[in-house]
């Protein structure tokens, strides 16, 4: 236990800086730890295990003993787990808020949003876990009856970022469990502690030991356990939330042992406003996907393009709504945007905006760190508006993850969705209009995953989550389809005699 954190705890007993394995609470088996930042200070605020590939094969194995008791668990037991599991968090939702805030660096508010969010995962799952069902039909072949069955597949492991700690997990681990399967997270080094409290109550929740369990590690050791845990050959699936390229990876090693995987991977998502929209709709909507936590969310607006007509209007509009907003740290009420995650994101925060500028973007507000500041110690960034920008920049090609908003013109639909589409990514879209027979051919010929019609941030528990192209493949929430990615189908056959 951390014996002095820079908060308060309502329930102190929550706060875990060990891996959790086969329901234990150990050290990584090197003896090594790490440090974990608070972005909105810059400082050390606590410490976790370092865990490496010599940590593998003990927290497989003893995930897959679980698994042969776990799966044969009826469905029920299973979701009254579930539902015991959220209800304990619901009771800790305010110490879990704060420990996502000092790893995250996003506003308190927001934290208490994501484990609001994050709750319809384990509800929605507790009802899916009785809801696994097979099929029985008569072939065509005479006396026959063809029969299938849903069987979870085994051991997942959850490869997870940094951004949605709780949400991420739950959405994944809901999933997971509501199947029958077993699940080893390995969280990202900025956000061990928001994993290991998720932990903490799964164990609590009744869940059994090995169901559940973690392996924190840092940057440096990220890469090698990662790999050793996806080729482990008792595990069978991988779900993996991150970069396109990491991804990639991910894929080409688990193909070597055929391992289902799941990816979801990088946005550069499109955000379309026409001359017809409601704006004010539009542009409150894109204040909340834009800013939230500070832009490093994958389903963010990256490219936003507005229709000639109302261009000027609405950067007036977006300008006016930015210029209320409250940096600082995330503890502090007042705050409604926290800092960066990683001092990676200012670097790369500021070179895309110097590369708007040399391509003659207007920044009409901020464009500089805040960092090293008197008032801002931590990965603080000036939430930043640009106008007059070009496919030619660096900012329409790469996902930005920082707070950093550029303003695409266009002039006609048919413009406006080539430029939409001319990326190799396809997780989320959106756009804004009030024509019927607009919506209707954008919700088709956009490229991406998820549509939002009308709608800002579209995730929820009930809505399949994935992107197509190089955003991934695979579906997280929704019905069937997420707890789907969990299992396999195995087919028998009857022949039936023709006489008694």
């Amino acid at each position: 236990m951390a014996p002095n954190l820079p908060f308060q705890m309502n329930n102190p007993a929550l706060f875990r800086d060990q891996a959790l394995v086969n329901g234990q609470w150990v050290e990584a088996k090197s003896g090594k730890r790490f440090d974990v930042y608070d972005p909105g200070s810059g400082k050390v605020w606590a410490t976790a295990p370092d865990c490496d590939v010599n940590d593998t094969d003990s927290v497989v194995k003893a995930a897959h003993s679980a698994f042969e008791t776990f799966k044969k668990v009826n469905p029920r037991a299973r979701a009254q787990c579930l539902l015991k599991w959220d209800q304990l968090i619901r009771e800790n939702r305010d110490d879990l808020a704060k420990i996502v805030t000092y790893e995250t660096g996003k506003p308190i508010a927001e934290s208490q949003g994501e484990l609001d969010y994050a709750l319809g995962f384990t509800w929605w799952f507790a009802g899916e876990a009785e809801r696994v069902q097979g099929t029985v039909q008569t072939p065509s072949a005479p006396g026959r009856r063809v029969f299938t069955v849903k069987q979870p597949i085994g051991v997942a492991v959850a490869l997870v970022p940094w951004n949605f700690p709780i949400a991420m997990i739950l959405r994944k681990a809901g999933a997971a469990l509501a199947a029958g399967c077993t699940m080893i997270v390995k969280p990202s080094p900025e956000t061990p502690f928001s994993v290991l409290a998720l932990a903490h109550l799964a164990h609590e929740a009744g869940f059994a030991q090995g169901v559940f369990s973690v392996l924190p590690t840092s940057l440096d050791n990220t890469p090698a356990l990662s790999e050793s845990l996806c080729r482990h050959p008792l595990v069978k699936k991988v779900t993996f939330t991150g970069s396109t390229r990491v991804g990639k990876l991910v894929a080409k090693i688990c193909s070597d042992g055929l391992k289902k995987c799941t990816l979801e991977l990088g946005g550069n998502c499109p955000f379309l406003v026409f001359d017809d929209a409601h704006l004010d709709q539009a542009a409150t909507a894109l204040m909340a996907l834009k800013w939230r936590h500070a832009g490093q969310a994958c389903i963010t607006a990256n490219r936003v393009y507005v229709q000639k007509g109302v261009y000027d209007k609405f950067a007036r509009t977006l300008a006016e709504k930015t210029k209320a907003l409250v940096v600082g740290h995330g503890s502090e009420k007042t705050t409604t945007m926290g800092p960066v995650t990683t001092p990676r994101s200012l670097d790369k925060a500021e070179a895309q905006v110097a590369d708007a500028k040399k391509n003659g973007g207007q920044v009409v507000l901020g464009g500089s760190k805040l960092h090293g500041q008197e008032k801002y110690p931590g990965y603080f960034f000036e939430p930043t508006l640009i106008t007059g920008a070009k496919d030619s920049m660096l900012i329409a090609r790469e996902e930005t993850f920082a707070p950093v908003m550029a303003l695409f013109e266009f002039d006609t639909e048919e413009e406006c969705v080539k430029m939409a589409n001319d990326t190799s990514m396809g997780l989320a879209s959106y756009f804004f209009t009030k024509n019927v027979d607009r919506t209707w051919r954008l919700l088709e010929n956009l490229e991406a995953g998820m549509i939002g019609m009308n709608t800002g941030n579209t995730s929820a528990a009930e809505s399949p989550f994935g992107g197509i192209k190089e955003s991934g493949y695979g579906k997280e929430s929704g019905k069937d389809v997420a707890v789907a990615e969990y299992l396999i189908t195995k087919t028998g056959t009857l022949t039936l005699a023709d006489h008694y």
